[in-house]
């Protein structure tokens, strides 16, 4: 039997063996093409995220699935930079994605750059001074962050160090993110 023939007798077979390990191969064939398409264009493997708090509401919610594109990909443009030409969910600049305090193994945080400090400049007006440079950080809800994240409990004290951010928001899908949110987190 030659290879054309072999390769026939496989796609062509009720074996449930055969069958399974063509549905198997075929499923991990989608997922290699998705994840090499995704790095191509977003510079990640996974450069998708579930929305899981309101704190980015009317502009993101519960359950959406945000593309992220790599930060390696892109540059940040603060809410105060973009408030001439540059506009991203709603608003003007980028909503990044940065690990607290730059911990690895914690949920990240999606959230809008409002502007960027150097070490040494007050983190807003009257407030203490910068202990490195970085990102001021908060979410759009203005019911529950009336505040800049320096100034609560996401990011106290600290502006997002440049390293620290993963990547930034591009696009939004609505409601798929809930059968993330549904999972066991691994």
């Amino acid at each position: 039997m030659n290879l054309k023939d072999t390769y026939e007798a496989f796609k062509q077979s009720d074996n449930f063996f055969v069958s399974l390990t063509r549905d198997l191969v075929s499923v991990l064939l989608a997922v290699l093409i998705f994840a090499s398409f995704s790095y191509l264009v977003f510079g990640m493997w996974t450069p998708m995220v579930a929305v899981e708090s309101g704190s980015m509401e009317p502009h993101m919610n519960v359950g959406d699935i945000i593309f992220i594109q790599s930060i390696d990909r892109t540059h940040v443009i603060t809410y105060e930079e973009g408030t001439d030409n540059h506009t991203s969910f709603d608003s003007h600049g980028n909503v990044i994605l940065y690990k607290p305090y730059g911990r690895e193994g914690v949920t990240p945080i999606i959230h809008r750059a409002m502007y960027y400090v150097e070490q040494g400049e007050p983190m807003w007006e009257g407030g203490p001074e910068a202990p490195h440079a970085g990102y001021i950080t908060k979410g759009d809800n203005e019911v529950t962050n009336r505040y800049y994240d320096q100034q609560g409990q996401v990011s106290y004290m600290l502006p997002v160090k440049e390293e620290w951010v993963i990547g930034v928001a591009k696009y939004r899908i609505p409601y798929i993110g809930y059968l993330r949110l549904m999972l066991p987190s691994f």
